[in-house]
């Protein structure tokens, strides 16, 4: 996601850091290309390409078009399935104050049924990477192997290694609540100031606060909350599907790459055969930022 406010610099630095790698979730379904018997009001799905299939998954407030060059580069190669989320970047939101992860990770496991799809890779930014995570862990047998880029399988672990879903649930309520109460104007200035510590890249950080700025907030919010709640790693441990978790490390970011490093090292510990990739230079938006070395990882984890 892309908001930067609650008051004092503390609050605020923790706030960005959160939100950074919150900044790529969400989902909702209607299809473009692929399967025309499948619909969903929770994603819809951009097919490009012919070979085996990669699934994209774009973050929290997000537009799918984060992924079009790497989907450039693959469809040669491969059947890229572009997902947009329900209620981010222009698409309509219809789930009111109702769940919004649960619904999008089911409907992401629909669309797998209904295209016929044999066990795609998925690769999921941030809260996609997260959805991608869940999707492994629910539904194993629909899941090739994973990807997560700069997501953490609990992101409130950020706030400390005591962190736990009721520890942040008040701070949760507090930033949905900002996200709602927020005037346009301060809501455009959070994300322009947000964009900023997303990602290294004038025109990603325009891009973010485009599509943050035509988002639902009804969306975001929930989604938002349901994200710093929401703890995947109970379901680690018994994961069988391979997962690459690609990590950004920045000198000038909030956090030191060394303290970065420990912090998914400690949170990705109990996923048996996980392999963490960092990728040095960049913020959260990696394949912005460093795209060479975001597509050789993408090259590397498919073969």
């Amino acid at each position: 996601m892309s908001l930067a406010f609650l008051g004092g610099r503390a609050v605020a630095r923790a706030c960005i850091i959160v939100l950074a790698a919150l900044l790529g979730l969400g989902i909702a379904i209607s299809v473009a290309r692929a399967e025309p018997a499948f619909t969903s009001d929770r994603l819809s799905v951009e097919v490009v390409g012919q070979g085996p299939d990669v699934i994209l998954v774009p973050g929290l407030a997000s537009s799918r078009e984060v992924f079009r060059p790497l989907a450039d580069r693959l469809k040669a190669t491969h059947r890229v399935h572009l997902v947009q989320l329900s209620g981010f970047a222009g698409q309509p939101w219809t789930g009111g104050e109702g769940p919004f992860v649960d619904p999008a990770v089911e409907a992401l496991a629909a669309y797998v049924r209904s295209a016929g799809l044999a066990r795609p890779a998925v690769i999921g930014h941030s809260m996609g990477g997260l959805s991608a995570l869940l999707l492994a862990q629910r539904n194993p047998q629909l899941v090739g192997r994973v990807m997560t880029v700069d997501t953490l399988p609990f992101y409130s672990a950020m706030f400390g290694p005591t962190a736990t879903p009721a520890s942040a649930r008040p701070f949760a309520d507090r930033m949905a609540a900002g996200v709602l109460s927020a005037s346009p104007e301060a809501f455009a200035a959070q994300q322009a100031a947000a964009a900023k510590g997303l990602s290294r890249t004038p025109a990603m950080q325009e891009a973010i606060v485009a599509w943050s700025l035509a988002s639902d907030r009804q969306a975001v919010a929930k989604a938002i909350f349901e994200v710093m709640t929401l703890d995947a790693r109970p379901g680690l441990a018994a994961m069988k599907v391979p997962v690459t978790a690609l990590y950004a490390a920045d000198a000038e970011g909030a956090l030191p790459p060394a303290v970065v490093g420990a912090l998914w090292m400690r949170e990705y510990d109990a996923l048996p055969g996980v392999k963490l990739v960092r990728v040095e230079g960049s913020r959260h938006f990696i394949m912005a930022d460093q795209p060479e070395a975001f597509a050789k990882a993408v090259e590397r984890f498919l073969k």
